[in-house]
């Protein structure tokens, strides 16, 4: 099973995974998050994620961090982290990135990483009135 972190600004990734638990039934093993925004500066948050990655790797196959949006701090930090084939991973997350993800935590670490992003990418769509049954 490959272990996850969701690092982003706020409450957003808990609320992801209160959101997940809600849908899937109970909250899932190995799944944490991380809040920017809960310590004073980056190294901090580093550090605190450095934590969390080595305690979710253990007797898991890698861990996968979700970040909230690229180029923004939470995510900056996590470039930091990476290590090919054992900590990888993918910006934008949402709702539809975080229930592939746990649907096929089984796979190898890349490929889980490339399901967590056509499942973001996949889970959005314009709605429009006309396709709607109202």
């Amino acid at each position: 099973m490959i272990g996850l972190l969701i690092v982003a600004h706020g409450s957003l990734g808990e609320s992801l995974i209160q959101c997940a638990t809600y849908v899937l039934g109970k909250r899932p093993e190995g799944l944490r998050a991380l809040d920017l925004m809960a310590y004073p500066d980056a190294e901090t948050m580093l550090a605190v994620a450095r934590q969390h990655i080595d305690e979710l790797a253990q007797g898991n196959e890698g861990v996968l961090v979700l970040a909230d949006v690229y180029g923004a701090t939470p995510c900056n930090t996590v470039c930091k982290l990476l290590r090919p084939g054992r900590v990888e991973s993918v910006a934008g997350v949402n709702l539809p990135m975080l229930l592939k993800v746990l649907n096929y935590r089984t796979e190898p670490l890349n490929l889980l990483a490339d399901r967590a992003a056509s499942g973001g990418q996949n889970g959005v769509f314009h709605i429009r009135f006309d396709h709607c049954d109202a």
